[in-house]
């Protein structure tokens, strides 16, 4: 899997926030075999506040990608976007521009705005979006070469609530990695992503809110690789009769 300029390995990504102990979440990192996971940056963590926390998610080797989350304005994304990129020396940046307080639903007006003047400044722009296709087109033209639409609210864990608009992202957007983001709750959430061409999977509260993160986090890997594989292996279409398995013709005609 090509981003950006990096070819990365696992198609699982981590979050980081809401573990019961840091050494739960560095286990369930090593667990999940991701090589990527999303931090997110307050404005009070500029003092350096967060430092022995950073400094823990630095143990995993993973590349870090910094998120805007609970950024509700272009303004404040783009500025804790730039902090971002000084405190973890990384001009990749997780864009998030919350529109409503109750389902997370992104601002797809402010994220394509914040989007064009980060991508502007030399950021790599993974923008948290709906399943809207116009607004895909949108953030391709802002200047994102990856889509990272969501499946359900973020936290809810009810899964892909649309699969056929994730459907038809991947076919219209057929050279732009989709990665799904938010809503993921089990396994087979991110399984059926997986069958439906999504490039990889990001998730966080399905593990961190686990009864054992650790045995959660080797599961959504798991899950996620058995996806891939079906997908590549390019599975039956559905059919609305049974057809048999066992042919007709050749069978004992028994008086």
């Amino acid at each position: 899997m090509q981003l950006y300029d990096t070819e990365i390995s696992s198609r699982l990504m981590l979050g980081t926030a809401q573990y019961p102990s840091p050494a739960v979440l560095l286990d369930a990192i090593r667990e999940s075999g991701a090589e990527i996971i999303t931090v997110s940056l307050r404005r009070e963590t500029a003092d350096g506040s967060g430092a022995g926390f950073f400094d823990l998610l630095r143990q995993s080797n993973c590349r870090i990608l910094p998120n805007t989350a609970g950024c509700h304005s272009v303004q404040e994304a783009v500025t804790t976007a730039h902090m971002a990129r000084e405190v973890f020396n990384t001009d990749w940046i997780k864009l998030e521009v919350i529109g409503h307080s109750d389902t997370l639903q992104p601002d797809v007006f402010a994220l394509v705005e914040a989007a064009r003047i980060l991508s502007d400044d030399g950021f790599k722009v993974f923008p948290y979006t709906t399943d809207d296709l116009v607004v895909g087109e949108r953030l391709i033209e802002a200047g994102c070469q990856v889509l990272m639409p969501w499946g359900a609210p973020i936290g809810s864990g009810q899964g892909l609530r649309n699969p056929g608009a994730l459907r038809a992202m991947r076919a219209h957007f057929s050279d732009v990695p989709l990665i799904v983001d938010a809503g993921i709750g089990r396994p087979s959430d991110a399984t059926l992503a997986m069958e439906l061409g999504m490039d990889a999977v990001l998730l966080n509260t399905a593990v961190a809110k686990a009864g054992n993160p650790k045995e959660m986090a080797r599961a959504m890997a798991r899950a996620i690789e058995a996806g891939r594989a079906g997908y590549n292996a390019d599975p039956m279409d559905r059919r609305d009769m049974a057809v048999p398995s066992t042919p007709i013709l050749g069978l004992a005609e028994l008086a």
